[in-house]
């Protein structure tokens, strides 16, 4: 067990430095070269200054919660707070990536805010089924999830409208974006959590691979480069997926995804695990 929460501390870790040393590093470096406007870099910093406020919170209110030391009703407050603001950040991070083709609003950041509100209000007030109060439950969880995996797709629509950006990405970066989300599949399967298995492998395949296929496909690396890739992308997930299916005692790695994806058994235990090991 203190293995599993050092585990989530590293994979904290992780997203919070990808977060600011590559979201808001390349927008720093966006604007030094006069590649976005100082309106839009002053918007993204007062963004990322709240994020780190939220963040520092929510450690906070964690870790007191952790150790029974925070008020229920401030622990709810804090949980509507953050499916407030996901699902409505959501909607309008998607919208905004397709301007100026789609027009420049704000109503899908707002419409999503009031049907959050709503959601949250009714779950408060019992006037949901068991069902869908932990669906709005999930709802943090889940929009933070898909506005990571959101990544690759605004940057795959940034290479189709400019091919001359392509030149600017690093192979060495998508590689290691590739490596790096590939590394946490087989600890996704392993704990049955779809939700970090769909952020992990779409970032992997998108993200990582993805860019690597756009790179190879307008000629900036070696075909050599890329097919190695390829090839290794190929072996590390067939093999998570056949030791997760040797490992819970199964004939096929479809019966591991299905049980993924159904998550009826996500606290089963592995072949050979017990209670006793888990603690430690």
């Amino acid at each position: 067990m203190r293995l599993i929460r050092f585990q989530e501390l590293l994979r904290f870790l992780g997203s919070s430095w990808a977060s600011f040393f590559y979201g808001y590093g390349n927008l720093a470096c966006l604007y030094w070269f006069n590649s976005i406007s100082k309106e839009f870099f002053l918007a993204a910093t007062a963004g990322f200054v709240l994020w780190i406020v939220l963040v520092v919170t929510g450690l906070a209110v964690n870790f007191f919660n952790y150790f029974y030391l925070l008020n229920d009703s401030v622990w709810r407050f804090w949980e509507d707070v953050i499916t407030v603001g996901g699902l409505s950040a959501l909607p309008q991070v998607m919208w905004s990536t397709f301007v100026p083709y789609l027009p420049n609003t704000i109503l899908p950041g707002a419409l999503s805010f009031v049907v959050a509100v709503a959601a949250v209000v009714m779950a408060r007030l019992g006037k949901l089924s068991e069902k869908g109060t932990k669906f709005v439950g999930a709802i943090s969880g889940w929009t933070a999830t898909l506005l990571f995996m959101w990544m690759p797709v605004s940057q795959m629509w940034t290479n189709f409208l400019n091919p001359d950006n392509i030149k600017g990405l690093s192979p060495v970066s998508m590689l290691l974006a590739m490596i790096g989300n590939g590394l946490m599949i087989p600890r996704a399967l392993l704990t049955r959590d779809f939700m970090w298995f769909l952020g992990s492998s779409w970032a992997s395949f998108f993200y990582g691979y993805g860019n690597l296929a756009c790179l190879y496909w307008f000629n900036s690396i070696s075909k050599e480069f890329f097919l190695a890739a390829t090839a290794g992308f190929e072996l590390w997930i067939g093999m998570a997926l056949w030791r997760d299916t040797v490992v819970h005692g199964y004939s096929s790695p479809f019966t591991s995804l299905k049980e993924l994806i159904s998550g009826n058994t996500f606290c089963k235990l592995p072949v050979g695990w017990t209670t006793e090991a888990m603690r430690k």
